[in-house]
């Protein structure tokens, strides 16, 4: 498909919905050669601009911002309500089973720590090596890890957790940990399939959601899922709120992740001169220290926003946009797309890539300064998988974006509900010149990034 052509054949498709309005969507970006372009944000799968929506609805509580729980007066009991209401919606908006809790976070990262600190005592963690950071490490101070080796289909993740359960000791805890979706290749992961064998097998499952959740309809119900964690900031809600939402027997029996106030109920002093604290049972145990309520109100307006649009709408845009973009580099041999489980596995709208010839720091730093485009380079987060795809040295030492030659790092483009159709053609378009033409600018290495050089033009 010619590049020119991407945008109209996108928007033609008639199950295709309009992008939904999100925050920055004019925003207009220098270039180096000259004039301004409006920017195409591209990195959805690190950050997604906040919906409209969603900022209008922050605005619109902003004045009557008050403390939860602690206070009697009209502004604090408003909060209150909204910060619970915005508890249920998030039950709602996972499909949530009766007795879940649902805990706001700061992100799917701190999600995930709250979880490894809640573990039981002598808790199997199993979690293969394609994870995210988020997902991989937070474990492994919680005892036995096991990591899993990347699986070349879908079918073949499920044999390799089956084989692994199969040799734990049947009579302890043990806990899967999961995504949803690769935030390297966009594929989707077989999580219905996962939390079978992992319940066969007398073990529990997390789902990390992060790059699942803001495009497909997640239920914890039908996935079988017992946790499941995702970030607001990649849900078109502003940055510093997340959600762990499953099952409360092991929250409520660990210790609370913070300790302070709002999770504990009665504090004693003891006739000895010690203290005697009695904690909260419910989600408050794991949310000491007074919440981020403009958060958790964002995230639920971002629920309600995304339920209201449609999934099923929103991933047929989205499976229009990842057609566009592999149709029209389909011609440019140069550019190689990563995949665990083929070109044709179903994904989310994250796409990442390397072109021959080209170290992937400067091809992003090139999309960026003269054709306005944000995408990332680097690891991703995810070193071990990334390595793999690259068949680099799984040990070997680096640093994402690192613009040495020889790098070992990729390029990734990700979009979401707001993207328009036309970043997208842009987006081929500027790949198919940078590899036919090369780059109009020279750049160099700054703070181990790599930027415009002063020299101007190449």
């Amino acid at each position: 498909m010619p590049a020119a052509a991407t945008a109209t054949a996108v928007a033609a498709e008639p199950s295709v919905c309009a992008p939904l309005p999100v925050l920055g969507r004019d925003v207009a970006v220098p270039l180096v050669t000259g004039g301004e372009v409006t920017y195409a944000a591209l990195d959805q799968a690190a950050s997604a601009p906040a919906l409209q929506r969603v900022w209008d609805d922050v605005a619109a509580y902003a004045p009557y911002y008050g403390s939860v729980h602690r206070g009697a007066g009209y502004l604090s009991q408003l909060s209150t309500d909204l910060f619970e209401n915005a508890r249920r919606t998030v039950a709602e908006f996972l499909d949530c089973r009766d007795g879940d809790e649902v805990v706001f976070t700061r992100s799917t990262t701190d999600s995930l720590n709250l979880l490894a600190a809640a573990l039981p005592d002598g808790c199997e963690v199993f979690v293969f090596e394609t994870e995210h950071h988020a997902a991989l490490l937070p474990w492994r101070r919680a005892g036995r890890v096991t990591f899993l080796d990347a699986p070349d289909s879908p079918a073949q993740a499920v044999a390799a957790l089956e084989r692994a359960l199969a040799d734990r000791d049947p009579h302890g805890p043990a806990l899967v940990c999961v995504t949803g979706a690769s935030n390297v290749t966009g594929e989707l992961w077989p999580v219905r399939e996962l939390a079978a064998a992992a319940h066969a097998h007398g073990a529990r499952i997390v789902l990390d959601a992060a790059q699942l959740a803001p495009h497909r309809a997640v239920s914890v119900r039908e996935l079988d899922v017992d946790w499941v964690a995702f970030s607001g900031h990649k849900l078109y809600a502003p940055f510093g709120s997340g959600v762990l939402a499953g099952r409360a027997d092991w929250l409520r029996e660990a210790e609370p992740y913070l300790a302070g106030g709002g999770a504990s109920r009665t504090v004693v002093r003891r006739a000895d001169g010690g203290v005697d604290v009695r904690w909260h049972e419910t989600a408050a145990r794991h949310e000491a220290g007074s919440p981020n309520v403009i958060g958790a109100y964002a995230v639920a307006s971002a629920c309600k926003a995304l339920t209201e649009a449609g999934f099923e709408s929103l991933a047929a845009r989205e499976d229009a946009l990842v057609r566009a973009v592999r149709e029209g580099l389909a011609d440019v041999p140069e550019v190689r797309f990563l995949s665990l489980f083929g070109d044709d596995a179903p994904r989310v709208g994250v796409l990442s890539f390397v072109v021959d010839g080209w170290n992937s720091s400067h091809f992003a730093a090139a999309l960026s300064a003269e054709y306005g485009i944000g995408v990332r380079d680097g690891l991703f987060c995810a070193h071990p998988l990334v390595r793999r795809l690259l068949g680099g040295d799984t040990g070997g030492a680096g640093e994402c974006g690192a613009p040495e030659p020889g790098a070992l790092n990729a390029i990734r483009v990700s979009f979401g509900a707001g993207t328009p159709e036309e970043h997208v053609a842009r987006f081929v378009r500027a790949v198919r010149e940078l590899v036919r033409d090369g780059a109009r600018w020279t750049y160099r290495t700054v703070d181990g990034r790599c930027v415009p050089g002063a020299s101007g033009r190449a």
